[in-house]
């Protein structure tokens, strides 16, 4: 049914104005007991052999929904509801930002891919701060149980070099106190400058500020309820050189980091089936999806044989970039992910995409010859290890 309303309906129209179109349905589906009920029974049923406890948090499973689709946390519930075991809300900027001038979201469907220029187009950390803040503390109901929600933070693009640390401190202040996890947004090719911060000499400064600042909001008494300590993640990209690579996996072990998302979207357009017309015309933009794959996998390989298994260091790997089926979850599990993500998978495969993973999951963890998808982490790497 949805490859026919994807390819009859929304790929007609301006994708996001469709990504509005959807989501709005999927908000409005959570926000009706009986209808959220019924659609979290048949999309999301639990398979207790996939809980992942990582970054201190039990996780009900290791699919997740990567930052972008839902930016100013207005959707947790909805998404949840439709079976990620944990949403990742942002980009979130310090202050409000209206992102690029439309059009700025286009999709390479032959080679099942996004290219967004959006540039953190966000409603800024003092709103969404109030609206996490709201769900966290408001009323529990068998609904809307308490999912995992991560916050992904960047930087406004007004900011000159010499503000850019106190932009992510204002808002780290405003929003850590609220998430499950957080994560410091280097990467995207869509801010002017914001990937030279992934260079480690202007990398540490920043990822030390941040999580002082991110300790003294855990800290504060006035706030209770906050969490003890909120793990702090980096997200890459696939663009950097494996010199680099490894000079991150460095400082996070350096720095005690909680985690590396491996990857952000790329610059990159080789290979692509789209016509070559097609794609000149779109322009610049961060690729996401399946043409992704193969290098964000090197990335996470390299990033593991660089820090090894969350147990020895406490660096727990995400892997995102291309996952569009339970083979490819798996198989970034097998090189050392202990979280995996998705996004553009979403936009093709639809609402029952998360079932068909977690399903997916299952199947291959009960074919394997690990006990736990703990046990799996990293497989490959350790077979391959002289």
């Amino acid at each position: 049914m949805y490859p026919f309303l994807f390819h009859s309906v929304f790929a007609r129209m301006d994708p996001e104005r469709a990504h509005g179109l959807a989501f709005a349905a999927i908000r409005g589906a959570a926000a009706a007991p009986g209808v959220r009920s019924a659609v979290r029974l048949t999309a999301a049923p639990r398979h207790p052999e996939l809980r992942v406890r990582a970054l201190g948090i039990d996780f009900p499973g290791p699919f997740g929904l990567a930052a972008g689709f839902d930016k100013n946390a207005v959707g947790v519930d909805g998404l949840t509801m439709l079976g990620f075991d944990f949403v990742e809300v942002g980009t979130v900027t310090a202050r409000p930002q209206a992102g690029n001038e439309p059009t700025r979201l286009f999709r390479l469907i032959p080679d099942r891919a996004l290219v967004n220029r959006m540039g953190f187009n966000n409603d800024g950390s003092a709103a969404v701060g109030a609206r996490l803040a709201r769900r966290r503390y408001g009323r529990r109901t068998p609904y809307r149980p308490n999912a995992v929600v991560g916050v992904n933070i960047g930087k406004n693009k007004d900011v000159p070099e010499s503000g850019e640390i106190r932009d992510y401190v204002t808002a780290t202040e405003r929003l850590a106190g609220h998430a499950d996890y957080l994560v410091v947004n280097v990467s995207s090719p869509n801010t002017p400058g914001l990937r030279d911060l992934q260079a480690v000499g202007r990398l540490r400064p920043l990822l030390e500020a941040v999580r002082a600042a991110a300790d003294s909001v855990a800290g504060d008494a006035a706030r209770p309820g906050a969490p003890a300590r909120v793990p702090l993640l980096v997200k890459i990209a696939p663009d950097l050189a494996d010199e680099d690579v490894d000079a991150v996996a460095d400082l996070a072990l350096d720095l005690g980091l909680d985690g590396i998302i491996a990857t952000n979207t790329t610059v990159a357009r080789d290979g692509l089936a789209t016509a070559a017309a097609r794609v000149a015309s779109i322009g610049p933009g961060g690729l996401s999806g399946a043409p992704l794959r193969g290098r964000s996998l090197d990335v996470l390989r390299r990033l593991y044989a660089r820090v090894g298994a969350p147990g020895d260091n406490g660096v727990v790997l995400v892997g995102a970039g291309g996952i569009e089926t339970a083979e490819h979850a798996w198989e970034r599990v097998l090189a050392g992910a202990t979280l995996v993500q998705g996004y553009s998978g979403f936009v093709y495969d639809g609402p029952l995409w998360p079932r068909r993973i977690h399903r997916g999951l299952a199947e291959l963890l009960a074919a394997s010859p690990y006990a736990t998808l703990a046990d799996a982490v990293g497989a490959d790497a350790r077979k391959a290890a002289p």
